[in-house]
């Protein structure tokens, strides 16, 4: 969406702050160029989910001008750990700048709410658009365009439940843990602080790595009962519910 007023200017990047993919980044350095700010947290499903559309851009627009960094503010015990931060980078194949903001002074800089947001700047580093949540990704895409000067067909990624249109039912809130019982959803993912075995619904299932995992890809909002039991040493910080589309 459109900023309220156009003359909000990016905040500097925090000049302590360790960097992932690239050596340190001055935000007054990548004028006259648009730049993406997107928070992010690799334990937090939405921030998974969001993250295809951030690669694509990257892999897209970057060699137009665009400059995507991803600031990593985290929400959970494994994502605290820079290590881990690194290790999912990796596994995720994200290769666009990504800012360690283990103390959160950068998105206290923006007066963040939540994960993910996403922070559209101008060539002359003024906003010129704000996505709070999942969604709006053709909104984003394109004032990217037009940023850059283009005039191309969109990269056509957008699933059915992230259409601005979509109708999509409220879930079973996230739950503490390893969580067993009846829920409602699209889909269902979990938080784990490592790799492991687990068992759901009956279903044998090896987690590769800390952070957000998808279980169950409904597609429609769906009933159900979940029977998740984690081996001896898979630390399993929440279960999460996502939204799924109307039938």
């Amino acid at each position: 969406m459109r900023p309220p007023i156009d003359t909000i200017v990016a905040p500097s990047f925090p000049k302590d702050a360790d960097w992932i993919n690239v050596a340190t980044l001055k935000l007054e350095q990548q004028a006259p160029r648009p730049v993406l700010i997107d928070f992010w947290d690799f334990c937090r499903p939405s921030s998974i989910r969001a993250l295809a559309y951030l690669k694509e851009w990257q892999r897209r627009y970057e060699p137009a001008g665009l400059r995507i960094v991803s600031v990593h503010a985290p929400g959970f015990p494994p994502s605290r750990d820079a290590d881990l931060v690194a290790e999912a980078t990796r596994r995720l194949g994200i290769e666009h700048a990504v800012l360690l903001d283990p103390e959160f002074s950068y998105w206290q800089d923006f007066d963040n709410p939540g994960w993910p947001a996403r922070y559209l700047f101008g060539p002359d580093l003024m906003l010129v658009d704000v996505q709070i949540g999942e969604g709006g990704y053709v909104e984003t895409e394109q004032e990217i365009q037009r940023l850059l000067g283009l005039s191309e067909p969109l990269t056509g990624l957008l699933s059915a439940a992230d259409d601005i249109d979509a109708e999509v039912i409220v879930p079973t809130p996230d739950q503490p843990g390893a969580y067993s019982g009846p829920y409602a959803a699209g889909q269902v993912w979990i938080v784990s602080g490592g790799s492991g075995s687990l068992s759901v619904n009956g279903e044998h299932r090896e987690i590769e790595g800390a952070g957000a995992h998808l279980l169950l890809d409904h597609g429609t909002h769906s009933e159900g009962v979940l029977e998740l039991k984690p081996d001896d040493g898979l630390e399993i910080h929440a279960t999460c519910f996502i939204p799924g589309l109307a039938t």
